[in-house]
């Protein structure tokens, strides 16, 4: 009976610590982020969809994913491979969870490894997105390395 109140114990102490991590990382997230779902596709018409912020910074933008323990950034865009393919308006029952959203689809590649994605967020932050991309600095304005 002593160990069975033990192992419970630590279970308890286990589950609390995961618990205050989580409420850490969900406050100070949506503190300093931007309100973003994202999904890779191609997926069904009203799957895939993760809630979470991004973070924008001179090399991409790093995705965070919510309901994750994960310490670091779900997936990072990179900011020269970033093109902005197709923009839309949230389709069928997508319109239930991206109601007042616009969808950006985004270009392969833009993740160093092939994958496509779909952004959904506000139209501010859309055209704040946007505009982080289109002010990036030109391939072809960067020095050459001899």
């Amino acid at each position: 009976m002593d160990i069975a109140i033990i192992v419970l114990s630590v279970l308890l102490v286990l589950a609390a610590g995961v618990a205050i991590v989580l409420a850490y990382r969900i406050t100070r997230l949506r503190s300093v982020g931007t309100p973003c779902l994202l999904r890779r596709i191609p997926a069904a018409a009203d799957q895939g969809w993760r809630h979470g912020v991004v973070r924008y910074d001179e090399i991409g933008i790093a995705f965070y994913r919510l309901s994750t323990l994960r310490l670091g950034a779900t997936v990072t865009l990179l900011r020269q491979s970033t093109e902005i393919v197709a923009r839309r308006r949230p389709e069928g029952t997508e319109a239930d969870i991206l109601d007042g959203l616009v969808v950006l689809e985004v270009a392969p590649g833009a993740d160093g490894r092939g994958g496509a994605f779909e952004m959904a967020m506000t139209q501010g932050a859309a055209t704040a997105f946007q505009s982080w991309i289109e002010a990036r600095q030109s391939a072809r304005s960067q020095r050459r390395r001899a």
